[in-house]
């Protein structure tokens, strides 16, 4: 992890500090997946089935969530690890019921006007569950159920095969605790270009989706952002690509913690990206000496090796200066460890998600507290949530008006009309005034 110290950096170093991964976006990961969209677009079932054979290793394919399915993979996993799930599903499905969107009340703003905001659900959702290099079954969960909360009639959940071809055990309890009556075993970029086509595969097919959903590495966030350019594309969740963690470090805090909070997000992918930022030289010494060893036993050591070249740490005067690094980073995930971490939590105004004192583990958020882990990345969230109900669903405007109504507000409004010289719509006006 480099070192610097932000008093000493110009603008220009400032934003070199907090730059993203150049792999993010490179000319040949925008220019791959050119090539897949404008052959799937063109070929079809062909396109898509030559592209996962050549990057998935296998054809895509549709596993129906059978109670046999479901019964083959719990007896692949213990019946703690069930209970874990059910427990994580329980959390996510409280929280988006509860903070499920409402319609308004009716808002009267002129006597005989008034208007209300009604919410109705999506009509397809693509939702992307990454499996490449760790079966992602949390993610699953993340997506599907607050869609399903929202009322969304089609739920497209597409997973790559994984090392193994097969989807995990966990992966297929997920699917059955969300609702799911199948998942789509095909990843990456081609999936993308299915769910913005919609693709027909012999007597099943991937649907159009209305919005893509759900995080991805480089060629996955690349996919949606092509998608989305595309005229009468998706809508997208947000910029949700590679992981990423801001720690928020003082001299009081646990360096142990710390180091194993920057060690989580590394381990995701080697484009994940870890940023400490602390106001204490001899704690960043810690927290650093703590990452080289939980690092050297760890499984996925080599990818989290990858992700900390890519890492920064940043030296501040105080706290004070660290929420304004931060909000400058716009992190996905944001830990703050000080001691006035609550304090300091109402000077964030970009994250995804913000993890509140020594208890509080983005590990808990990423599996089981309830908020959604599909969070913005690339310092998206200075502009975009996370993944809510919300989401899922578009708020539309209802209006209703009297005959009065339309005498007090029609001449106001045909007034305007014809100083912008709308003159059809004055009319338009005028004619309710008359009536």
């Amino acid at each position: 992890m480099r070192t610097l110290d932000w008093s000493s950096l110009d603008e220009a170093g400032r934003r070199d500090a907090l730059a993203r991964p150049a792999r993010r976006t490179e000319a040949s990961v925008t220019d791959a997946v050119r090539r897949i969209f404008e052959d799937v677009q063109a070929r079809g079932e062909a396109a898509l089935n030559d592209w996962c054979v050549k990057l998935d290793g296998a054809p895509p394919r549709r596993l129906a969530i059978t109670p046999e399915a479901v019964a083959e993979a719990r007896a692949a996993v213990s019946p703690e690890d069930e209970a874990a799930l059910k427990t994580a599903a329980d959390n996510v499905r409280r929280f988006h019921e509860e903070t499920k969107p409402a319609d308004s009340d009716w808002i009267e703003t002129t006597p005989g006007v008034r208007s209300r905001r009604v919410w109705r659900p999506i009509e397809a959702a693509g939702l992307y569950v990454p499996a490449g290099t760790a079966p992602l079954f949390s993610t699953l969960l993340m997506l599907a159920i607050p869609a399903a909360v929202a009322g969304v009639p089609v739920r497209a959940a597409v997973t790559p095969p994984g090392p193994t071809g097969q989807p995990h055990p966990m992966m297929i309890l997920a699917a059955d605790l969300a609702g799911l009556d199948a998942l789509w075993i095909v990843g990456g970029a081609q999936a993308i270009a299915a769910l913005t086509f919609g693709v027909t595969i012999g007597d099943w097919g991937l649907p159009k989706a209305d919005k893509l959903f759900g995080p991805g590495n480089a060629y996955v966030a690349e996919a949606k952002k092509q998608a989305a350019a595309l005229p009468g594309g998706p809508g997208l969740d947000m910029p949700a690509g590679p992981s990423e963690l801001m720690v928020i470090a003082d001299r009081q805090t646990n360096p142990t913690i710390a180091a194993a909070d920057l060690l989580s997000q590394a381990e995701h992918d080697a484009d994940a990206q870890v940023i400490l930022v602390c106001d204490d030289d001899k704690r960043i010494e810690y927290i650093l000496e703590e990452v080289d060893k939980q690092l050297a036993d760890l499984p996925r050591a080599a990818i989290a090796r990858a992700s900390l070249n890519e890492g920064r740490v940043i030296r501040v005067k105080d706290t004070a200066e660290a929420a304004e690094v931060a909000n400058l980073y716009g992190p996905e995930h944001l830990s703050i460890q000080t001691a006035d971490a609550e304090a300091l939590t109402d000077r964030i105004t970009a994250a995804g998600a913000v993890f509140v004192g020594t208890y509080a583990a983005e590990t808990l958020g990423d599996y089981a507290a309830g908020p959604s882990h599909v969070l913005p990345t690339d310092g998206a969230a200075r502009a975009f949530s996370g993944v809510s109900t919300g989401a899922f669903m578009t708020a539309m405007s209802v209006q209703q008006v009297s005959r009065d109504g339309a005498r007090v507000l029609g001449p106001v409004a045909a007034r305007l009309a014809r100083l912008e010289g709308l003159e059809a719509h004055a009319r338009a006006a005028d004619l309710r005034s008359a009536l």
